[in-house]
């Protein structure tokens, strides 16, 4: 399988900026579309999940998936693009191997939806030929680096029943998942693009990021 198009990274200072980085982001995703979200915990993946879910123009209140396995948040009618994908958001963490995300039968909502993969690398690649690959790094006070694909991490219980599929709760919107005491840290968003759906990068309205790297297409190494 073919290594990344292109990398860009944006830097962004606050939780709201996470948000409004992945909503516009969002406004760009379509139906098909599937998206890999990694980064350690506080990191602000709900936030970004978050902010895509404006971007669809989906039902508000996108909480994390943790315990369920896969929420599912239906598209708005009045939203802003109505007859638009739903979003599916999947936390995979204790999803040990692509068979296992198999029995989760994400391909029957693939054709629908948007599908968002916290903790998904080496896991979820098979769903589709083409993909986004977001990295949510600390740039300070905290580990820089994302965990590897399986690997342990601080605050998630090793053991929780779970049920498989959850349409999304009645919950307050606007929760962020950023550490308190880090609510304005600085972030590094780091974006791949994979596959010729993604052979060129997002547009990105608002945001100063880097010039998208190209990169020689190589094929993808396990990490």
């Amino acid at each position: 399988m073919s290594g990344p198009a292109w990398e860009r990274s944006v830097e962004v200072r606050t939780a709201a900026e996470t948000h409004a980085l992945a909503a516009a982001l969002g406004a760009d995703l379509e139906t098909g579309d599937l998206l890999i979200l990694t980064g350690e915990l506080g990191a602000g993946k709900t936030t970004f999940t978050q902010g895509l879910g404006e971007g669809l123009g989906v039902r508000p209140g996108i909480i994390s998936p943790t315990f369920v396995l896969v929420r599912i948040h239906p598209n708005l009618p009045e939203g802003p693009r109505p007859g638009g994908p739903d979003l599916v958001h999947v936390d995979a963490y204790r999803l040990d191997s692509a068979a296992e995300i198999d029995d989760i039968d994400l391909e029957n909502t693939m054709d629908s939806a948007v599908t968002v993969v916290e903790w998904g690398r080496d896991r979820v690649e098979h769903l589709s030929d083409s993909r986004l690959e977001v990295e949510l790094h600390r740039t300070r006070g905290g580990a820089a680096g994302a965990p590897a694909a399986g690997a342990p991490a601080a605050g998630v219980p090793s053991e929780a029943s779970a049920d498989s599929t959850a349409v999304d709760p009645a919950v307050e919107p606007g929760v962020l998942d950023f550490d308190t005491d880090d609510d304005d840290e600085p972030r590094t968003v780091v974006i791949r693009g994979f596959g010729p759906r993604w052979a060129e990068p997002p547009a990105l309205p608002g945001f100063e990021a880097t010039p998208a790297e190209r990169l020689p297409q190589t094929s993808e190494r396990n990490s």
